[in-house]
């Protein structure tokens, strides 16, 4: 029995009890015949393993779970990446929409008096306010201009 089962893998001990039986029933049966003995049935039922042996199981057990974890979070970063990718690219192919998406940001940033803030600016909204600037001091240059006119 020791020698069927000591061959065996722990997994095909545990999965495959009745294949293990029926070989140390005819190595069994084989040995008892000129003994004018018939062995018509073994089994398996229980089995105890060293202590050493059942930590070591454990232990891998515990790589297989830590494995298993790695790989989930690894297709949770893959699958971010490519939403974090086709938003990027959505906000790239609308003129404005990042404008709109920082103002969002400091809208939810300030939400929250205790909060301190620091953020960069992206050099496209530095871009509109001074074109907006620019566009005020034409509007104020060509008002007083039109004021100085009316008053000569």
């Amino acid at each position: 029995m020791r020698n069927v089962v000591g061959g065996a893998e722990l997994d095909e001990v545990l999965s495959q009890r009745d294949e293990l039986s029926e070989r140390i029933q005819k190595l069994v049966d084989a040995e008892t015949d000129e003994w004018g003995i018939k062995v018509e049935n073994v089994e398996l039922k229980d089995f105890f393993l060293p202590e050493d042996m059942e930590r070591t199981i454990a232990k891998q057990a515990e790589a297989e779970r830590e494995r298993r974890s790695v790989i989930i979070k690894a297709e949770g970063e893959v699958a971010a990446a490519a939403n974090m990718a086709k938003a990027a690219d959505m906000l790239s192919k609308s003129s404005g929409a990042l404008h709109l998406r920082t103002l969002q940001s400091l809208n939810d940033l300030s939400s929250d008096q205790s909060n301190t803030v620091v953020f960069a600016v992206p050099i496209e909204v530095l871009r509109a306010v001074e074109g907006a600037k620019d566009w005020m001091n034409m509007a104020t240059a060509a008002g007083s201009k039109k004021a100085n006119e009316e008053k000569s």
